[in-house]
């Protein structure tokens, strides 16, 4: 336990500069504050997520790794309501708000889940390797080249992100992201936790490192420490925020770097680096299931109710009922949407084999060599090409996948 608490103290450590400027008021230079914050909202960000595992000692099944999917991306969801909310007083702002969701969402698909593939392919060559050293010459090579097989019940979240995925293309289309857009998609995200909640098949997955060491204390102490954990987490996510958020936009403008990019790529990368590290570890320990499906269910949460939550924040701040998207914006969301729909078309047959992993991770370094306005339309056809190429070629996949969203699932009794 010495080792856990110092884990907690250092990661307490990291946010106690942020938290400290906060509370005294004061404003550094753009790029230290940017540091500093973003320290702060990294250490929030792991904190949340060593919580929301130890809470997982008493909360058991898929529904339960939805919820914490969505506590363990609170920080990201802090700072693209932030930009939303400002938005509401300053329209410059609303591009930010896009940036920032549009990032999240690429990052996850594009950068995520092929780490995970990765390490899920090398800890199967590994473990192949153990069992031909043990006389086992042939299974190594078997093993390495399924990829991460998904359970049955993962479907459900393939079922509705689909649909999701094939929704959002009426941003780009509107070029707004409207009120209406944000009912259908919360209403979407409450059927989803609703649908995985009447599902019976659950998740026993091994805590690692300071969730299992939680974890393993008496419900007694257990209980207290990971509510106390979550309360500091949270003040920091309040805490650290709002100024990290500004200082992404003032630091961009100081060291000559477009600040869009610096919102959408950075932000999210703090936010969320904990949640892909714990589901790349899952995956190294032959877990690819548990790493995966954590991503996937943080894919259907941010991809709904993230995206729901940004005209209602926008209108708190003093803005209309719809989020404006300009030009860059429009670009930006049919692109993510088009890669959105491409993964469901990947996951439709239930295995994330390392073509698919490849194929995702070329796609989203494609639009860093050619970053154009036209490029961006252009890479969104081919994410949409090639999602219709595999939904011809899985069709058969497609009727279990539709039944997912309300009846049976293979193995579920509900």
């Amino acid at each position: 336990m010495r080792t856990t608490a110092l884990r907690l103290g250092a990661a307490c450590l990291g946010a106690t500069p942020a938290v400290v400027l906060r509370l005294a008021g004061v404003h550094p230079a753009p790029v230290p504050a940017m540091l500093l914050f973003g320290l702060g909202v990294l250490s929030a960000a792991l904190l949340l997520m060593w919580a929301a595992e130890t809470a997982r000692a008493d909360i058991a099944g898929p529904l339960a790794l939805a919820l914490l999917a969505f506590i363990a991306v609170l920080p990201e969801y802090a700072v693209d309501l932030w930009f939303a909310y400002t938005a509401g007083s300053k329209p410059e702002y609303a591009a930010y708000a896009a940036a920032n969701m549009t990032g999240a969402n690429r990052l996850l698909v594009g950068v995520g889940w092929p780490m995970v593939a990765l390490a899920a392919y090398f800890a199967a060559r590994r473990a192949g390797a153990s069992a031909g050293a043990g006389g086992d010459g042939e299974g190594g090579g078997a093993v390495a080249s399924t990829g991460v097989s998904l359970r049955e019940h993962r479907r459900i979240d393939v079922a509705f992100l689909g649909v999701a995925a094939v929704f959002a293309f009426l941003m780009p289309l509107t070029r707004e992201i409207s009120w209406v857009v944000a009912v259908v998609l919360i209403a979407w995200y409450a059927c989803y936790l609703f649908r995985i909640g009447r599902c019976s098949e659950t998740d026993e997955e091994e805590l690692i490192g300071v969730p299992a060491r939680l974890a393993a204390l008496p419900a007694r102490r257990r209980r207290p420490t990971t509510v106390l954990v979550f309360a500091v987490a949270a003040g920091v996510v309040f805490a650290c925020a709002e100024p990290f958020a500004t200082s992404l936009v003032d630091a961009g403008a100081s060291l000559g770097i477009d600040r869009f990019l610096l919102v959408q790529w950075l932000a999210p990368l703090a936010s969320e680096a904990p949640e892909l590290i714990v589901a790349v570890v899952f995956a190294w320990r032959l877990r690819g299931d548990d790493g995966l499906g954590a991503l996937l269910s943080s894919k259907v949460n941010q991809w709904t109710l993230l995206i729901a939550c940004l005209p209602l924040a926008y209108a708190a701040g003093g803005g209309s009922w719809a989020l404006p998207l300009v030009e860059r914006q429009v670009d930006e969301v049919l692109l993510t949407a088009a890669q959105t729909l491409l993964a469901v078309a990947l996951l439709l047959d239930l295995r994330f084999l390392p073509w698919k992993a490849g194929l995702l991770f070329a796609l989203f370094v494609v639009q860093f060599v050619l970053p154009g306005e036209n490029d961006r339309l252009i890479l969104s056809y081919v994410y949409l090409a090639l999602a219709l190429v595999l939904l011809a070629r899985q069709w058969r996949q497609l009727p279990p996948t539709a039944r997912a969203l309300a009846g049976r699932i293979e193995g579920d009794p509900h």
